[in-house]
């Protein structure tokens, strides 16, 4: 037997493993020291413990008079109370609990003067906001991306020179621009001709959103087009040849043997390329969208909370990202297994 050990069967064994570990959380440890040094050696307040009403908070309603007028009458309605006020429009009601006011009849009211404040209940913060609509438009991209990707990809690897040539057209362009160039074209230029038409034809506008959606679908689909063909090109050619000798059509053999046996070989790059979609959505603030980094941004304008919200953005970027690798992984398993 050779006495040599190779450097794998080293790390295989289960005291160097050990040492492995360790090093490993020795090398964590250090990291979380430094972070922590740095953050109390520099000179900035910290406040934590605002953070909270950024996710949830309860709403503070008030209700402000708007012209000049006086309380014609306070009466209960429930466990509410209906304070009416007079002007020179007529009686105007306004329905508020008990104890938000302080006004009793005969009084009188001026533009700008408080008639009631109370607490509205549990409303989302600006990160949640913005966290729901980073979701929201990364799934609906990478469902429309891979779509486009799928039929891009297929057309990709055809003999037919329209098909084909569209393709490679289409992958060149969009690979060839920046996506903020894209996302500029798309809402500026195309969005204000089809709103537009929109309008002339009596049709309600687009929402900014739907173009910010359509230019990361567009861009994610130009490389899941380069991923699919070479997911296909990975197959041997006698399947496609034995498919087609069946009596197979070209797309049934890319929908029935081709495409399932790709998927094993697409599946990490995609996940790849999605979880760069979630953070190229970071993007669409330049098109007054409040996704997660414009949220952040609105917060740290109101609050200069700087590093405690950026901090908390890249925290849940990473959840987002972090949960979207683990759904790959399984999936894979999923695969390998079958």
């Amino acid at each position: 037997m050779d006495s040599k050990i190779s450097n794998i069967q080293r790390l295989s064994n289960p005291t160097a493993y050990s040492f492995s570990v360790a090093g490993f959380v020795a090398l964590m440890l250090l990291m979380v020291g430094s972070v922590y040094y740095a953050t109390s050696t520099v000179d900035y307040i910290w406040r934590w413990y605002k953070v909270p009403k950024y996710f949830m908070y309860i709403e503070t309603v008030t209700i402000w008079a708007d012209s000049n007028g006086e309380v014609k009458e306070i009466k209960a309605n429930g466990d509410k109370f209906d304070v009416i006020i007079t002007d020179d429009l007529g009686d105007h009601t306004y329905t508020v609990p008990k104890g938000s006011f302080d006004l009793d009849e005969g009084d009188f009211t001026s533009p700008g003067d408080k008639i009631a404040e109370y607490e509205g209940g549990w409303k989302p913060g600006l990160l949640a906001i913005g966290l729901w609509i980073t979701m929201k438009i990364s799934f609906i991209s990478t469902i429309l991306g891979i779509s486009l990707g799928i039929i891009g990809g297929v057309a990709r690897v055809s003999d037919t020179p329209i098909l084909k040539w569209t393709a490679i057209t289409y992958v060149e362009i969009i690979r060839g621009s920046p996506l903020l160039v894209q996302i500029m074209i798309a809402y500026f230029v195309l969005g204000t001709t089809i709103n537009k038409i929109l309008m002339m034809n009596g049709l309600p506008k687009l929402d900014p959103e739907w173009y910010g959606i359509a230019a990361l679908s567009v861009f994610t689909g130009a490389y899941v087009v380069e991923i699919v063909r070479a997911g296909i090109g990975a197959i041997h050619t006698g399947q496609v040849e034995a498919a087609r000798s069946a009596g197979m059509t070209y797309f049934q053999c890319m929908y029935h043997i081709i495409l399932p046996q790709a998927l094993k070989t697409i599946l990490p790059p995609l996940a790849g390329q999605f979880i760069n979609l979630i953070k190229d959505s970071s993007l669409l603030g330049m098109i007054s969208i409040r996704e997660l980094t414009k949220a952040t941004r609105e917060g740290i304008t109101t609050s200069l909370q700087t590093f405690e919200l950026w901090i908390l953005c890249a925290i849940l970027y990473l959840m987002i990202t972090f949960t979207l690798s683990m759904c790959v992984q399984y999936l894979e398993r999923r695969t390998s297994t079958g």
